[in-house]
């Protein structure tokens, strides 16, 4: 059995990190004084904060556990907090051997005071440059159009990552409840992307079936897909995805959280990756599913069924499918190969 020191000391690329979910607790309070928004959260003190965040747990379904980023967002509208809370979020991660992350999030839900689409995205650049800079960390930028947002809105997102392909933006992303809301309507802002040759993943397969998958790969062309996990429900599709090796992006803890799967002893993770799909592990959300890079390996080995080689191997598809040119992903996949060890 690994421990969870084994894998805190293993290299690590994180593919499916929210920024708005990504909020330190003592930034959370401060940044509420700072900008007398105490009234936004749900409790005035730390401890307070703990329990009421840990209620995020007991989430009814997707819809239920995305609203606790209501906390969250409305104290990411200005300049200063969005570059602090990219910089510490890259900092998180950079402290527990994450060498490369890709941090997503919308820019069109910071704008709410103010703030144009280019000032959101030149403020999280600045704070994962200071990261970088810092802590030698790598990263990419994911935008992300909504789902339950008008067409119009999604391409204008396109729009602004393609703008900023060449500072920083590595790809474009569909993020939201599913249910209702099918990734086909967005169909303008993908071909856009792809277009431009912009990276493109979508959520699909977390809160609906393989259909959502289905949608995300032959409307939208992703070439990843964010959760997927119900791609067992539909074998002829699995094997699609195997034979063609599009990357799963799991996030154990949060699929737990929205009620995807009951428990992660009955997580998929283990049968998809012994069916040969390409999965790598990732955090979705620091703050609301309590976790980081390093926990969600360890979950994914002692409790979802991982055997210590798969797990290795899950790290390595973080490097190999990651959104980087493919010289820099050689480079660092042959850099963890020879620091990992089972």
């Amino acid at each position: 059995m690994l421990t969870l020191d084994d894998i805190q000391s293993w290299p690590k690329a994180e593919l499916h990190s929210h920024l708005d979910g990504a909020m330190r607790l003592t930034t959370m309070i401060e940044m509420a004084d700072q900008q007398g928004k105490r009234d936004l959260l749900p409790a005035s003190s730390l401890e307070g904060l703990k329990i009421e965040l840990a209620k995020i747990d007991h989430s009814a379904n997707l819809h239920e556990y995305l609203a606790w980023f209501k906390y969250t967002i409305g104290l990411m509208q200005s300049e200063e907090a969005l570059h602090r809370i990219a910089f510490e979020m890259a900092e998180d991660f950079a402290k527990e051997n994450v060498r490369y992350v890709e941090v997503r999030f919308g820019p069109v839900l910071h704008t709410q005071e103010g703030l144009t689409l280019e000032q959101v995205l030149d403020a999280v650049i600045a704070g994962l440059e200071q990261a970088k800079s810092t802590y030698g960390i790598e990263y990419g930028i994911i935008v992300c159009a909504l789902r339950d947002r008008f067409v119009e809105a999604s391409l204008e997102q396109a729009h602004l990552a393609v703008r900023y392909a060449k500072r920083g933006v590595v790809a474009f992303d569909l993020a939201g409840a599913e249910a209702g809301n099918p990734a086909k309507q967005h169909l303008e802002a993908f071909y856009y992307a792809r277009n431009h040759l912009l990276g493109l993943t979508v959520h699909a397969g977390e809160s609906w079936g393989p259909e959502s998958i289905h949608q995300a790969l032959f409307f939208c062309g992703a070439h990843r897909i964010g959760h997927g996990i119900t791609l067992n429900q539909d074998p002829e599709l699995l094997n699609f995805v195997r034979d063609h090796q599009i990357p799963l992006e799991i996030c154990p803890t949060s699929n737990v959280q929205t009620q995807v799967v009951s428990s992660y002893e009955e997580h998929p993770i283990a049968e998809l990756v012994r069916s040969g799909v390409a999965v790598t592990i990732n955090t979705d959300s620091r703050l609301f599913s309590h976790t980081n890079s390093s926990g969600e390996l360890f979950l994914a080995h002692t409790r979802c069924g991982l055997t210590a080689e798969e797990t290795r191997e899950v790290v390595l598809n973080g490097f190999k499918h990651a959104f980087l040119s493919h010289k820099r992903k050689m480079e660092l996949l042959e850099e963890a190969k020879s620091l990992i060890s089972v």
